[in-house]
């Protein structure tokens, strides 16, 4: 035993994926798999999402259904409607703040796959593309899904986080006990270090040009996903406008909100909650998060700077000394 405890070391690897990148990171020991045979079956999980899920490639299944005409039904992977499921439940519960089947409005303000760069289109453009948005359009008929009207999904909220789950169950799954995975900024820690020390990652401040660590806390069996409008935004007129919009309004954010983490067990469900909790703002946001025990840390803009405060449940989950 005291053997294979000194044999123990990290090996990493990584690389492109999902129009950014990937890294994953694991303790090697007796029973853990080697490295090619490590990313092999990772790459496997990436490439299978990328081929389901992305905006990015006309052969995807979600752009071949995006396709569709309203009233139509196509089979697709049971993955993706596990995952339309859980999107749908999440706009149910936050009253449509959470939607993923704005891409067409995304498109229109210049943020998504198709947009032609930021700009402010008319109030009659943006009810004109809000009529076919909403998960209300959608359904389910065994292995189809259903749209009643010309709906496009977009995965990119809640892909990542999935796949993140998928990596570090099939890990685990492989001998791997230990692991850090990050896919898009999306990450999920498992076990510890070779020295017993636990995974430590930082929360980035919200810094339009360079990343800088607002708190750094410790993991172990669990995930955390950000969400942020300080990033992918334009300006126009002086004024900015986030790639975060409001389902609502079918218009980017105006409130104060810079920055939300969420930490979760499953990645899938911190990626959800960190998007529905930016677009709720620091107000309503917080008060979700209160209300069901998501563990949250919001940062907020104060005049030139920002304020930050974590939900009950955050700081439960991690004491004051970590920072």
């Amino acid at each position: 035993m005291l053997l294979a405890g000194c044999s123990e070391r990290v090996e990493e690897f990584g690389g492109p994926t999902m129009g950014s990148t990937y890294s994953v990171k694991y303790v090697r020991s007796a029973s853990a798999p080697s490295v090619e045979q490590a990313r092999g079956e990772v790459e496997a999980i990436l490439g299978e999402v990328d081929r389901q899920m992305s905006s990015y490639r006309a052969d995807s299944d979600v752009e071949r259904f995006n396709a569709l005409p309203a009233g139509s039904c196509m089979a697709l992977p049971a993955p993706m409607l596990e995952l339309v499921g859980f999107a749908s439940a999440l706009s149910r519960d936050s009253d449509g703040a959470f939607d993923m089947t704005l891409e067409p409005l995304l498109n229109l303000w210049g943020f998504g796959p198709k947009g032609r760069g930021g700009y402010v289109p008319s109030a009659e453009a943006v009810a004109r593309v809000r009529a076919d948005v909403g998960h209300q359009h959608l359904s389910i008929r065994g292995q189809e899904l259903c749209k009643d009207a010309a709906v496009q999904l977009d995965f990119n909220s809640i892909a990542a986080g999935y796949a993140v789950d998928r990596v570090s169950a099939r890990l685990t799954g492989l001998g791997a006990t230990s692991s850090l995975v990050e896919i898009t900024g999306e990450l999920k820690a498992v076990g510890r270090k070779p020295d017993g020390s636990p995974w430590r990652i930082a929360i980035e401040a919200p810094q339009d040009d360079r990343q800088v660590a607002q708190k750094i806390i410790s993991l172990d069996g669990l995930a955390v996903s950000t969400s942020g409008d300080y990033r992918n935004y334009f300006e126009e007129n002086g004024k900015r406008y986030s790639h975060t919009l409001n389902p609502r309004t079918g218009a980017p954010i105006t409130h104060n909100l810079a920055s939300v983490t969420v930490v979760d067990e499953s990645a899938l469900q911190a990626d959800g909650l960190s998007t529905l909790l930016m677009v709720l703002g620091p107000e309503a946001g917080g008060a979700y998060a209160e209300a069901r025990g998501i563990a949250a840390f919001f940062v907020v803009r104060k005049g030139e700077g920002f304020v930050s405060r974590g939900s009950s449940r955050f700081e439960q989950l991690f004491a004051a000394k970590e920072d």
